[in-house]
């Protein structure tokens, strides 16, 4: 079967999805009110140091200011200074990361309104503006440049070592004195006349990214990366893709024209998709992500995930739900946990989730088992494109995960935090509710004359107060010398309730 590639097209948004054997690994979606700046080049003001934190805010023009710390400045480096992490240019981020091997204070690099270049590393999550990087980086179909790196690697992903330094020979004639390259892995193969092009290419693009940066003031745009879709073709569209679908006829001919110039060859595997299902619905997709948005996930054995986001980390919990097994309680466990781990593994990469990772196991008592369990994990993670670090299972049956933020995780990218409960997932009960309008009836001073207390609530709890406490709203009334009148508000979420308070002489 092989990998696939949808791509669903709309006025409002774009969604990509890959497929291995009809299984959906990868999803990314762009709105256009919604837009990822990752890769746009920029000059930027610094608006603030801050030497506690080895940082800065630099103001690109965007809404929230963009974050940059000490490590991503190339400012006062020398080319010994610079290292790359490692030489594949595909395991993380979509760009290599250029870190300084001596730093000196970042209040002796910058100072406010300080102009600089930088490139959004990670777009903006949260709360939180983008991270940039004074480190650019433009991939290309066959390399990535680098114009601050004086450095030429070869992705680890190409294996043999004579290809790669059949490879790293063509780059050292190619190139362009002191600039740095990483040549991708779909570069295995290909001619010297081919990453020449590149070469050329990529230069004259900084070259006007120069230009840009002399004739504008800051904060301004210098560069845009390429469309979701075009980045698409040119980061995953492989010779392993058996087709590519597109659903919009205008960004099925841009494809065409992009691939005609840069992969020839491969313009056969593209198709405009025309069924009047939807293409998402006719690959399965759309039921994948209502999966991806869903707190609990069952497992085919009957035992169930369930998924909560925190301010600080996530945490998943493996329950075994309708799982019972046949006889040998660890067994069962075992199994239950051993599925999980593969669920868990392929919902951490199709939801994008990053930063802290806490999964609970079922607890399993022998130590055998939990090695099992931690060796399974790590093999479903194998593959992972953004850099993991995964701890061993504790005593108390956790493992923690240290995974990296390579986008906003598709939970908030396409879902607000819940108004009626700020995002706790869950309510006041009815009956707390009610007990809250009593303690402020109670609160209400006590005036010469009668009082009036109008009480807009949400309907379920109108009811239950006339169903339930008619008694004792009537003991309140005489108690606080006042008369409560209650009026039911479907607009309002069941937490909220309006109290006016009038005197009746």
């Amino acid at each position: 079967m092989g990998v696939e590639i949808a791509i669903n097209v709309t006025p409002q948004e774009t969604r990509v999805a890959v497929l291995e054997n009809k299984v959906v690994t990868e999803l990314y979606v762009d709105r256009v009110k919604k837009k990822d700046f990752v890769g746009n080049v920029y000059k930027g003001k610094v608006v603030k140091v801050l030497p506690g934190m080895q940082a800065a805010f630099v103001d690109i023009g965007l809404e929230r200011a963009a974050f940059v710390h000490v490590s991503d400045l190339s400012v006062g480096t020398e080319p010994g200074d610079i290292l790359v992490d490692g030489d594949d240019d595909e395991k993380g981020a979509e760009f290599p990361h250029p870190r300084r091997q001596t730093v000196r204070p970042i209040e002796e690099l910058l100072e406010e309104g300080q102009e600089l270049i930088v490139q959004i590393s990670k777009g903006p999550i949260g709360t939180k503006g983008p991270r940039v990087t004074s480190y650019c980086s433009l991939p290309g179909r066959f390399l990535v440049f680098m114009p601050n790196v004086d450095h030429v690697g070869v992705s680890r992903r190409i294996p043999q070592d004579d290809e790669r330094s059949r490879l790293k020979d063509i780059m050292k004639r190619v190139r362009e004195p002191g600039y740095g390259y990483i040549v991708r892995t779909v570069s295995e193969g290909v001619s010297e006349e081919e990453l020449k092009s590149d070469v050329e290419f990529l230069t004259a693009m900084w070259q006007d990214i120069v230009k840009n940066q002399e004739a504008s003031p800051a904060p301004a745009a210098l560069h845009t990366d390429l469309s979701l879709t075009l980045r698409v073709v040119r980061d995953l569209f492989t010779k392993n893709v058996r087709r590519l679908l597109i659903d919009s006829k205008a960004e099925y001919e841009a494809v065409k024209e992009f691939v005609r110039r840069y992969l020839p060859q491969q313009t056969s595997r593209i198709f405009h998709y025309e069924k009047d299902e939807g293409l998402f619905d006719y690959l399965g997709i759309e039921m994948e992500i209502s999966r991806a948005l869903s707190r609990k996930v069952w497992l085919k054995s009957g035992g169930h995930i369930v998924i909560d986001h925190t301010e600080a980390m996530t945490v998943i919990d493996v329950n075994t739900g309708r799982f019972v097994g046949k006889r040998d309680p660890e067994e069962t466990i075992l199994k239950n946990n051993l599925e999980a781990t593969r669920e868990i593994a392929y919902q951490i990469k199709l939801r994008g989730i990053g930063g802290i990772i806490i999964i609970d196991f079922i607890d399993m008592k022998r130590e055998r088992n939990r090695e099992k369990v931690y060796q399974a994990f790590v093999d479903a993670m194998a593959n992972d494109k953004a850099r993991t670090r995964i701890s061993r299972i504790s005593d108390l049956g956790l493992i923690e995960i240290s995974r990296e933020r390579v986008r906003e995780d598709l939970l908030r990218t396409l879902s607000d935090l819940c108004s009626d409960c700020d995002g706790r997932g869950y309510t006041k009960s009815a009956l707390t509710v009610m007990y809250d309008i009593f303690r402020d009836i109670r609160r209400i001073e006590r005036a010469a004359g009668q009082q009036r207390v109008v009480i807009g609530a949400h309907p379920h709890v109108v009811d239950l107060l006339h169903d339930v406490e008619h008694g004792e709203l009537e003991r309140l009334q005489r108690e606080c010398h006042c008369q409560v009148i209650m009026k039911a508000d479907p607009l309002l979420p069941l937490e909220q309730y309006d109290v006016v308070v009038s005197g009746e002489g």
